[in-house]
């Protein structure tokens, strides 16, 4: 089931004050692979990004990682059992897990066990994610273009 995301984006008016620009419920759920669904709330396409332009940039298709020098924050909710996919994207990631538990799976070592409130900073590796729990575990992820 996927949760709800409500996205307020601020911007400023032509006298230069803040102001809510979008107050919505996020409408780009989609289901990647089977329990799987991304939320995108919102991409850019160039850094430093493009903070005046009037487009709802939250509405863009995109891939898994961001275009060149882009970034993507997407919410992921990962259903228990969850189909596996080894993969990996030229971006740092921060992400946070807001709810459940879920295992990350890398080339080496155990899987990590990660709860609820624990941050992942991963910088260009080979990983999974694997939900061997009773619950959906919702993680937010911010996708940041990057180089070696």
């Amino acid at each position: 089931m996927v949760k709800n995301i409500r996205r307020v984006v601020t911007t400023n008016d032509q006298n230069g004050e803040s102001k809510v620009w979008i107050d919505d419920v996020a409408s780009t759920a989609k289901v990647s692979r089977p329990g799987v669904t991304g939320t995108v709330v919102w991409t850019t396409d160039t850094m430093p990004p493009d903070i005046a332009g009037s487009e709802d940039l939250g509405l863009r298709d995109v891939a898994r990682p961001p275009v060149h020098q882009g970034t993507i924050f997407r919410v992921i909710e990962f259903e228990p059992g969850n189909t596996t996919d080894m993969h990996i994207t030229e971006t740092i990631d921060y992400a946070i897990v807001l709810k459940g538990k879920i295992d990350m799976k890398l080339e080496q070592g155990p899987p990590v066990h990660l709860e609820e409130g624990d941050i992942i900073v991963q910088r260009a590796t080979l990983h999974d994610w694997v939900n061997t729990g009773e619950e959906t575990c919702v993680i937010a992820f911010i996708l940041i273009d990057a180089h070696e």
